[in-house]
């Protein structure tokens, strides 16, 4: 079946011994002998094309992240490969999408990230307040502390991150954000964090991109658009974010209904009873996190600021070793007959292809060999997703699906 942006994999797989390069009615086949398809997931594939953006839930607009899995395909593979009180898995959580989706679908769970950002993001759509008017009440209450704070020394500040504001903007987000990290409040953070840099009247800095953050000052001369070089005050900025993040949100996540571990996915133990793992790792170095994210992570963890990337996500050996250590852990963690989905993209470089799919697959064949690979479906990227400017990017995604079928 095939899709203008989605198809089943209808070519031999490169893969280790333990698998024939059969596809037998789309699905994998091992040893001759057919696996069991879900077909409900194959005929919702070319709905993955479309946008969501508009009937997902707004806490997945909490703040952008680049590279981001669409909520209508974590909700798919979710529905069909968990059950209502099961434990999903995210090992490389990015802004949280699939965490975010399980919890709501009823779902327990558990997830890991090493990024200051993506770990703030995580946990504010897991523990935002359950109704607006506690968020509004909360939101109101932080700023009048923040009010309070002295001015901050803006010498103290970056020259790269004074450009973005101006100094009353600046001073009133400094000192929001040492609020709201004093306070533990993830959640009013990431909305500030979500309205930080843009053009758009509604945003806090001077003329800016919103995804990653550069000046957009040649298209926007300070002298012929001076509105927009004005003081933007923070407060109904943030308020009206708020209100925006809570029109689709009709569900409460319990405290009890998730776990976060902000380290290296290397160092952080699963834990046993996973019914379903569903991860996207690094594309080594495909997406530069650091670059793209550099603003508001200046904002989240000065400290770190520069330091996001991964070692393991840029060489091939660290790569493979990091798959390595995902594939042992999962082998140990998922319950029997549950499913480990690997999402990657064969990365294209100048001239060079990596086949990222090929080496996950035959990495899972020589230290998990008691998960089946048992389909593999392929999907377009938008172009907005190929943000490295030495990369024509990773063109599509394979959605590797295993299964624990013995011990």
């Amino acid at each position: 079946m095939e899709s203008n942006n989605s198809m089943l994999l209808d070519r031999p797989i490169e893969s280790g011994k333990e698998y024939v390069n059969i596809v037998t009615n789309n699905v994998l086949s091992q040893q001759g002998k057919p696996m069991n398809a879900h077909s409900e997931l194959s005929n919702l594939v070319p709905t993955w094309e479309k946008s969501c953006t508009s009937t997902e839930s707004t806490l997945h607009q909490l703040s952008p992240y680049i590279g981001k899995l669409k909520s209508s395909i974590a909700h798919d593979l979710i529905q069909n490969y968990s059950a209502p009180g099961d434990l999903v898995a995210d090992v490389f959580a990015g802004s949280g999408t699939v965490l975010l989706e399980a919890v709501k679908m009823g779902r327990r769970a558990f997830g890991v990230d090493s990024s200051p950002y993506a770990a703030l993001l995580s946990r504010a759509k897991l523990s935002a307040p359950n109704t607006l008017d506690e968020a509004l009440i909360r939101a109101k209450k932080r700023l009048e502390a923040a009010a309070l704070r002295p001015v901050p020394d803006r010498r103290r500040i970056p020259e790269w991150v004074r450009n973005f504001f101006h100094p009353n903007t600046l001073s009133e987000v400094v000192n929001f954000s040492k609020e709201c990290k004093e306070q533990g409040d993830d959640f009013l953070l990431a909305c500030m964090l979500g309205i930080l840099h843009h053009q758009r009247p509604g945003f806090l800095s001077f003329p800016s991109s919103h995804l990653t953050p550069y000046l957009r000052d040649k298209k926007f001369p300070r002298d012929e658009f001076p509105l927009l070089y004005q003081y933007r005050e923070l407060a109904p900025r943030l308020l009206a974010k708020i209100e925006r993040t809570y029109k689709r949100k009709d569900f409460v996540v319990s405290r009890e209904s998730y776990t976060f571990v902000e380290g290296l996915t290397e160092n952080v133990p699963f834990p046993t009873g996973i019914s379903c793992l569903i991860t996207s790792p690094p594309y080594m170095n495909a997406l530069d996190y650091g670059r793209d994210n550099r603003l508001r992570l200046w904002f989240v963890d000065k400290a770190n600021a520069e330091l996001i990337d991964n070692a393991q996500s840029q060489q091939r050996d660290g790569f493979e070793s990091l798959m390595a250590t995902v594939a042992m852990q999962a082998t140990k963690s998922l319950v029997h007959n549950g499913y480990c989905i690997v999402i990657v993209g064969d990365q294209i470089k100048r001239n060079s292809k990596y086949p990222l799919s090929s080496v996950v697959q035959n990495t899972f064949a020589e230290h998990a060999p008691s998960l089946n690979l048992t389909q593999i479906i392929v999907n377009s990227i938008p172009d907005i997703r190929r943000a490295r400017r030495d990369h024509r990017g990773v063109r599509t995604e394979n959605f590797l699906i295993f299964k624990k079928e013995y011990a």
